[in-house]
């Protein structure tokens, strides 16, 4: 990035897991990078190991669901770091449970961080995007939008993602705003090792099974799916928008 324009990112959900893994690499890519998440102290051990590092970064803390507290987040990185250019969309959480035995609540709280949250954090940089003539966005989407049993509300988020994505390349495009997503397979997170707990297995086990249906042959890590959205981030790939990159080891339908 040294002999391009300094760019600022925001990347939410950034704690831990794959936020945590774009941050760094958006901040090794030269960009100045708030790292989001609901409590700002644990997302302050990411910050603090990019400004370490020799880099930009600012802890927040903000629900990506409140309205408030984006608009809030948004001026707060734009007067300590800069207009965001960057925007990837990552924040997420599980309700898990098949469709007999979920609750409204359950739906309301997945569909309000993944869709509701990518819709108002995506609303509020839009504006700094296109004033600077160039932006990015990109949302984290996954392959349980292609159905997933016991994840109603995950899998119609995660493919409502989809639909939001084409759409804001549609919209955005002839402002210099590209909008993709990145659709993962099984990532070794924090997440997923819940996962195995709350189907009664080890996480060991739960990963062989996984893994032996992988084409790869081996578990996705968050720096696997940090370096593809560094690319679509990036200033190369201009041309790219609209699309859903599936990051799962093997082809996906």
């Amino acid at each position: 990035m040294s002999n391009q324009t300094p760019r600022t990112a925001l990347v939410t959900g950034a704690a831990r897991g794959i936020g945590a893994a774009v941050a760094r690499r958006l901040a090794a890519d030269g960009m100045a990078v708030a790292v989001l998440d609901l409590d700002e102290a644990a997302a302050k051990p990411v910050a603090d190991e990019i400004v370490a590092a020799g880099g930009r970064a600012l802890a927040i803390g903000a629900d990506v669901a409140d309205e408030a507290a984006v608009t809030a987040a948004v001026d707060r990185v734009v007067a300590e770091l800069g207009a965001p250019t960057v925007l990837v969309n990552n924040a997420g959480i599980l309700r898990d449970n098949l469709l007999f035995k979920m609750t409204v609540d359950d739906w309301d709280a997945v569909m309000g961080v993944h869709l509701r949250g990518a819709f108002l954090c995506s609303r509020a940089v839009q504006r700094h995007m296109i004033e600077q003539g160039w932006g990015r966005i990109v949302s984290l989407s996954s392959t349980s939008a292609l159905g997933n049993r016991g994840q109603a509300n995950y899998a119609a988020a995660k493919a409502g993602l989809q639909g939001f994505t084409k759409t804001l390349a549609l919209e955005l495009g002839k402002f210099g705003v590209t909008a993709n997503a990145v659709a993962p397979g099984f990532i070794e997170t924090d997440m997923t090792a819940a996962t195995a707990e709350r189907m009664g297995v080890s996480f060991e086990d739960f990963k062989k099974v996984v893994i032996a249906q992988i084409p790869v042959a081996r578990a996705g890590t968050p720096d696997d799916i940090a370096h593809t959205v560094s690319f679509l981030a990036s200033e190369g790939a201009g041309f790219v928008s609209g699309q859903v990159v599936y990051v799962a080891g093997g082809p996906r339908d």
